[in-house]
């Protein structure tokens, strides 16, 4: 139905869409979205499309012509032109008509996308609309004052009375225009809407001290992350206050799930009389028992409760077993000396040799065992002064590394040697 360079163009549309189905039909107006991804697929694994022979045509000149002329004559449907004849589909029937005009676009509201021009209002023109559909202009009109839609009304009233999970004060701060309004009625729609911003701030502001009071929770809390028991609770300590459907829509719960933990709440504890028998039995046992032993022994009384049960109340009645836990051994007996100033401070930068030593111990794996190499570098010049080498990192390598050093300087170098401070470096010797 559909020729090489119709599938070829289709496929190069899609690969250039990122693979979105939808907007290559909406574009092209063909095909189907199982033969937009075999042809797609083909392409992948042969790098061409496949080229049929031509047989004989489906439908004939004549049968394209008359329903080109229908189409054109009874109004413009793909549907009833296909409906009246019986024949083709309606992508056909839209591949005929694009033949035979090519210079129009057929548009349709299933394949086709009306592109409307974005029509873009500045903060003050925003305002001067929502002050205007307060007043009592019907939103229809202002909407078409400005040319967009009555959902954009909505927006922007949100964005200006602050309805959001926050307010930004300096974006409203400079949106607001830098003289009052000169009417009397473009004032009190000015006060109305600010008094309405200073209500929905107080609103927030009492959810989270409530929060905070109620539900023991800190400065840092997250409504979204409270769960449904506690944001009921937060509710019944603020709905004498503020409207129950405003406090659901801000705390976001749905009503049900908010009923349903008040109906919660109410009922009675069905493990009452299991709470007491644990209780009982672990403070009976020198509160040495956990909830296996428990489980053990309420299971000799006959008593249907998994150990699950046992464990989450016992965590909930905090009945923890002490368990005296030794220290781990460590080897650790202080500094042996008290450490010295860091001079150097990352300045490793010297103008003459001499001047500014470095120092450490590296270790080195090698077949035959580990060997640790103590070298003294220069920070003059990056060389190496003197290093010593052993199979023990210990301060007799660093002290005879020093003394070797010590002997190519002459009467009047004093350089400073800079260490990590370690034990090799910090011993009597």
């Amino acid at each position: 139905m559909y020729s090489h360079e119709d599938k070829l163009k289709a496929v190069q549309l899609y690969i250039e869409s990122s693979r979105k189905e939808r907007t290559v039909i909406n574009v092209l107006g063909y095909p189907s979205p199982n033969a937009l991804r075999q042809w797609y697929e083909e392409y992948i694994q042969t790098g061409e499309l496949h080229k049929k022979s031509k047989g004989k045509p489906r439908f004939t000149k004549e049968q394209i012509r008359c329903a080109v002329e229908y189409y054109d004559e009874h109004g413009g449907s793909l549907a009833a032109t296909a409906r009246a004849l019986g024949y083709p589909n309606r992508n056909t029937l839209r591949e005929w008509i694009k033949a035979a005009h090519p210079d129009e676009d057929i548009i349709t509201a299933k394949h086709c996308k009306v592109i409307q021009k974005q029509i873009r209002c500045s903060p003050e023109q925003k305002k001067v609309a929502v002050i205007a559909w307060i007043k009592g202009t019907p939103d229809y009109k202002v909407a078409a004052q400005y040319g967009v839609s009555k959902a954009a009304l909505y927006v922007w009233k949100k964005q200006l009375l602050g309805e959001g999970p926050s307010i930004n004060m300096k974006k409203e701060k400079s949106s607001l225009p830098d003289q009052l309004p000169d009417s009397k009625e473009a004032l009190e729609a000015e006060i109305k809407l600010l008094k309405e911003q200073i209500h929905q701030l107080q609103f927030e502001k009492d959810v989270l001290e409530t929060a905070a009071e109620v539900l023991k929770k800190g400065k840092g809390i997250n409504l979204e992350k409270m769960t449904n028991a506690e944001k009921a609770d937060l509710i019944d300590a603020l709905k004498g206050k503020y409207r129950l459907n405003k406090l659901l829509n801000h705390i976001r719960i749905a009503k049900g799930s908010y009923f349903y933990q008040q109906n919660a709440a109410l009922r009675p504890d069905k493990y009452a009389d299991l709470r007491a028998k644990i209780k009982n039995a672990f403070y009976e046992n020198a509160q040495c028992y956990g909830y296996r032993r428990i489980y053990a022994i309420l299971r000799k009384d006959s008593n249907a409760f998994s150990e699950k049960v046992i464990r989450r109340i016992m965590s909930e009645e905090q009945l923890v077993v002490y368990c005296a836990r030794r220290k781990k051994y460590s080897s650790y007996m202080g500094e042996t000396s008290p450490a010295v100033e860091n001079v150097i401070a990352r300045d490793f930068h010297a103008d003459a040799p001499n001047v500014k030593w470095l120092t450490d111990i590296t270790e080195f794996a090698l077949p035959a065992g580990k060997v640790y190499l103590s070298p003294v570098i220069d920070c003059f010049d990056g060389m190496a002064v003197s290093w010593t080498i052993g199979t023990s990192p210990s301060a007799e390598l660093a002290n005879t590394m020093l003394d070797d050093a010590i002997t190519h300087l002459g009467k009047d170098e004093h350089p400073v040697i800079h260490s990590d401070r370690g034990c090799h470096y910090r011993c009597p010797g």
